[in-house]
């Protein structure tokens, strides 16, 4: 949804989107990718576009080993590989602010990634990405931020940070990581000091809804108690909301928040 003060300037949607599935029957991957672009960049849009397209082709072109390490638990492995992945796409993202003759920082978005097996038998949703916005998970009638992040002095974590247990015993937990700088095949010119890479590999239940979205739609999820609350009682009962219905509860209007929303939600049978 375009929010409203783009509506009110006439400005594009900043935000971009990509659902797609990648391989066929129990090994397949379906993969849901929603990017922000910058407030003050003219070429948001583009941007947004950009890094939900070449993330996109480089799951695809990684699906069948992507596939395989989800369905086995191999966190390590998912971490590192995607971690490669997200890399390419922003040093794809600084090539093209090259070509324009921008800065890094003119041409580039948030990116947040949500991948998931088509194995009804496979439990594990693989969150990753970079910047701004959120995944929440409502269970049991509550929201639970499960937002990867380092807690400052050595706090506690927050509710929702627990770790979580795959089939087998091994933990996927919420982790954090600085990326590093890029490898030698990594396109584009020296990266900047980066943002931290987020990624989380957590275990479903029956009766969750897991909720990626962009920041248009995650900051009045964290500041405003009123809008969690509307949409658990929403979402929390009657199983998946009609289209007509989904898009109507992801409009609903919280004062003093006017971006972009983009949001995708997974209803566990």
């Amino acid at each position: 949804m375009r929010g409203d003060s783009a509506r009110f300037r006439g400005e594009p949607r900043r935000d971009g989107l990509l659902t797609a599935r990648f391989g066929a029957a129990e090994s397949a991957l379906v993969l849901v990718a929603v990017a922000g672009g910058r407030r003050d960049a003219e070429a948001a849009h583009l941007a947004a576009a950009d890094a939900c397209r070449w993330i996109g082709g480089a799951v695809a072109r990684s699906h069948v080993r992507l596939s395989e390490d989800i369905r086995a638990g191999r966190r390590g492995d998912l971490k590192s590989g995607l971690h490669r992945l997200t890399d390419r796409t922003y040093g794809k993202l600084r090539a093209r602010a090259a070509e324009l003759g921008v800065e890094p920082d003119a041409y580039t978005a948030s990116l947040r990634c949500l991948l998931l097996s088509a194995d009804p038998d496979c439990r594990t949703r693989v969150f990753f990405g970079v910047g701004s916005g959120g995944l929440f998970r409502l269970r049991d009638g509550l929201w639970q931020d499960l937002e990867p992040y380092i807690p400052e002095g050595g706090a506690a974590p927050r509710p929702g940070d627990e770790q979580e247990e795959g089939p087998d015993g091994d933990r996927l937990t919420m982790d954090l990581q600085i990326t590093a700088p890029p490898a030698p095949h990594i396109e584009g010119p020296a990266q900047p000091p980066a943002e931290p890479f987020r990624f989380r590999a957590s275990v479903a239940r029956p009766g969750d809804t897991l909720m990626l979205c962009s920041n248009g739609l995650a900051e009045p999820m964290r500041g405003e108690a009123a809008l969690p609350g509307e949409l658990a009682e929403r979402w929390g009962s009657e199983g998946a909301p009609g289209l007509p219905a989904f898009l109507a509860d992801t409009q609903l209007r919280v004062k003093g928040y006017a971006d972009d929303r983009t949001c995708a939600a997974v209803w566990e049978a």
